[in-house]
């Protein structure tokens, strides 16, 4: 399997210059002619458009069958998502702040990375938040070297939110679906009452699971073909739209979907794809597959909530995902790992932005972004950009919208300093992290840093590291670093220089 993949990733243009170039200059030259003026949107009216995020749950890179450079053969059918990236800009080095997902979209909201923000692992409940020394944590990494970070429960207040920042330029803000960067309360990824959205900058702040399973609700109600379940997430964003549309907003639809567990009893879906399978599918995939359609169809509904109030050419859209995908569902090819580790399928995900009259539509991206970059990218597209706020680790994009391109000012980097899975689970899964064989696999505390094509990894526990050239090797399958050790000892240092002028939290020797 991983010859084939590799045989197919030769003709990815993943990081291939010219044809960069080349898509930069039709991008820049197309909008030139089709925007006026690029401080001016359709018709002349300034640049402050609404500003939609759809902010998907678990979603890998290659699960959307039309994602450019997806080699997953997902079967799924995707046909709003499709429409999104007809229309837009997709990148195909965006990436996660996080392998998964609390500090993922703590640094979405803040544009700071986990390690700056010490918010590196999943929020829990208020009783699973214990200290260095407390014998309980200490107790639960037994036959392992190093003791990871307290967890951190809450994204603290004081921080400021993409949605504070764009209260200050007079936009209405509103979050519907998921939150998860603050403890849980009474049920599992309940909001908190002190630290949830409204406490950080959203007027209109709607819990719901929708549809998920989360709900309770783990089976659909019996559906004609054609049909789809209800999803009160869904309708209340529709709501939001409606409400405002003769003032600008941000409004994040934050799904579940599709996080597991899969919602079952999707039956004409499900026959639908086993017959396109040729019942060469196995039941897991075929869930997880249907849940992908019945994520697009939410999509829909939602983009043609705008469309319907005469707002889409008035909006910029987001659609990307909170990390990659779970390994024994989600569709990874090219790339290594899943979810939970900070090899490309754990944080490279899928990110279209759609504008109408700004972003030139079809347009593929190759420039590598990080989801930190979102919140000066919409300070700026705002007007807003002036903010007091300690130093971000993103930077803006909004030139590469526009067609213009950009130099990154910073390397990406990543910082993930926990074993997984927890407990006794982490024995038995798999050592080696693959290259989507299906299987859970042991993390141990480590971190990253992208330059240029190259990605370095260090794991604590070792000291050991591993350097890829992802120019040559997607699949991260070739480790340079006994080959080129100058590479890899600069990057180190500057890996470490991050990390420390972060003020990350580096896990600790096991005293057992």
């Amino acid at each position: 399997m991983l010859t084939h993949y590799l045989n197919k990733m030769k003709d990815i243009k993943f990081l291939d210059v010219p044809s960069k170039i080349n898509l930069l200059f039709f991008c820049f030259l197309s909008t030139y002619l089709f925007a006026k003026d690029k401080n001016e949107g359709v018709l002349g009216e300034p640049i402050k458009p609404n500003i939609l995020l759809i902010y998907v749950d678990d979603l890998g890179y290659g699960d959307l069958p039309n994602y450019p450079g997806a080699l997953g053969n997902s079967i799924a059918e995707t046909p709003n998502i499709d429409l999104l990236i007809n229309s837009g800009m997709s990148f195909t080095n965006a990436y996660s702040s996080a392998p998964l997902c609390s500090p993922a979209r703590a640094a979405l909201l803040t544009g700071k990375s986990p390690a700056r923000l010490g918010f590196e692992f999943v929020t829990k409940h208020k009783k699973d938040s214990l200290g260095w020394d407390n014998q309980k944590w200490i107790s639960m990494f037994q036959n392992k070297k190093l003791i990871p970070p307290p967890i951190t429960l809450n994204l603290p207040l004081e921080e400021i939110t993409i949605a504070e920042g764009l209260k200050k330029a007079g936009y209405e803000t509103g979050i519907v679906g998921k939150w998860h960067v603050a403890a849980h309360h009474k049920v599992y990824k309940g909001w908190s009452p002190t630290h949830g959205p409204s406490q950080q900058g959203f007027d209109t702040a709607k819990e719901t699971f929708g549809s998920h399973p989360y709900s309770g609700i783990k089976n659909s109600p019996q559906l004609q073909i054609g049909e789809y379940p209800e999803d009160s997430l869904t309708n209340e964003a529709i709501k939001f739209i409606e409400k405002n549309h003769n003032s600008p907003f941000f409004l994040m639809v934050s799904h579940y979907f599709v996080h597991t567990p899969h919602l079952l009893g999707l039956q004409w879906i499900e026959e639908k794809y086993k017959k396109k399978a040729s019942n060469n599918i196995s039941k897991e995939e075929l869930r997880y597959t249907a849940n992908i359609e019945l994520l697009d169809y939410y999509v829909g509904q939602v983009l043609k909530a705008l469309d319907k109030s005469g707002l889409r050419e008035k909006t910029l859209v987001i659609f990307t995902s909170d990390n990659g995908g779970h390994p024994a569902f989600a569709h990874h090819a090219p790339f290594r790992g899943s979810k939970w580790n900070l090899y490309e399928a754990g944080i490279r995900i899928p990110m279209v932005i759609s504008w109408p009259g700004v972003v030139e539509p079809d347009c593929i991206e190759n420039t590598p972004v990080i989801q930190t970059d979102f919140f000066p990218t919409l300070m700026e597209i705002a007007g807003t950009n002036k903010l007091e706020t300690v130093e971000l680790d993103g930077q803006s994009i909004f030139s590469l919208l526009k067609g213009k391109g950009i130099v990154r000012e910073k390397t990406l980097f990543w910082h993930f300093p926990y074993y997984h899975p927890e407990g006794e689970a982490y024995n038995k899964a798999k050592d080696d992290i693959g290259l989507e064989d299906g299987e859970i696999s042991q993390t141990r505390p480590h971190a990253a840093l992208r330059k240029n094509s190259l990605k370095l990894i260090l794991f604590f526990d070792t000291d050991s590291i591993e350097l890829y050239d992802l120019k040559n090797d997607l699949g991260e399958s070739h480790n340079l670093a006994a080959t080129r050790p100058w590479d890899a000892e600069l990057m180190k240092k500057e890996l470490l220089q991050r990390l420390y002028n972060s003020n990350a939290r580096f896990p600790r020797i096991n005293p057992q």
